[in-house]
């Protein structure tokens, strides 16, 4: 079953987000911590905008989850005025450039800035979808999009992007199913995100 978010959700959440963080296989062990991708990816939309984020109930645990935020540049604000102080100390600023990929993972974390786009207007939502295999190609997905859809709507936005690893083709196939398209904002020679948009 579907059901908003619940404090006592957040380790599952953060399970789910790291094994399926790596273009949508496990990140278990390729970071010094197994937390960092949920520190960027999932932590700070529960703990910012919890009403937008709804997960996917088993009846033992949370095995998947919709979480975004109704407006990207007021969640870039936040992230960096209440997030990156709540995880003083446990990241490091990175050198410019940096020099590996848990590297660019923590550059990524001290620049929220990066979610604005320009051109984004149209899409002021943004999301992250995440679903434990057993749970994947069963129609949750789609329902848990719906779901969010509802909610970011209700709160004023006119549509919704998501940033895709390019890699992730099984990604892309399933947003192309949901109706999105690619909107050309990348910056010119970006080719490992693709950003796709939906109206609301």
């Amino acid at each position: 079953m579907i059901r908003p978010y619940r404090e006592t959700d957040r380790a599952a959440v953060y399970d789910v987000c790291v094994r399926t963080a790596d273009a949508g296989g496990d990140a278990r062990g390729k970071y010094h911590t197994d937390d960092l991708m949920p520190d960027l990816f999932a932590g700070p939309y529960v703990f910012l905008e919890p009403e937008f984020a709804f997960v996917l109930d088993d009846g033992q645990r949370a095995v998947g989850y919709v979480i975004g935020t109704p407006d990207t540049a007021a969640f870039a604000r936040a992230y960096r005025e209440r997030w990156i102080p709540r995880l003083a100390g446990r990241y490091p600023v990175p050198p410019d450039p940096p020099a590996n990929a848990e590297e660019e993972m923590l550059a990524l974390h001290h620049r929220p800035e990066r979610l604005v786009w320009p051109g984004l207007e149209e899409y002021p939502a943004h999301l992250h979808i995440d679903l434990l295999p057993p749970f994947q190609g069963a129609g949750h997905g789609r329902a848990l999009m719906e779901t969010f859809y509802a909610a970011a709507a209700q709160a004023g936005a006119a549509g919704v992007h998501v940033t895709v690893t390019t890699a992730n083709t099984r990604a892309l196939g399933f947003y192309d199913r949901l109706g999105f398209r690619r909107l050309e904002i990348t910056e010119p020679g970006e080719t490992t995100v693709t950003v796709l948009g939906r109206r609301l």
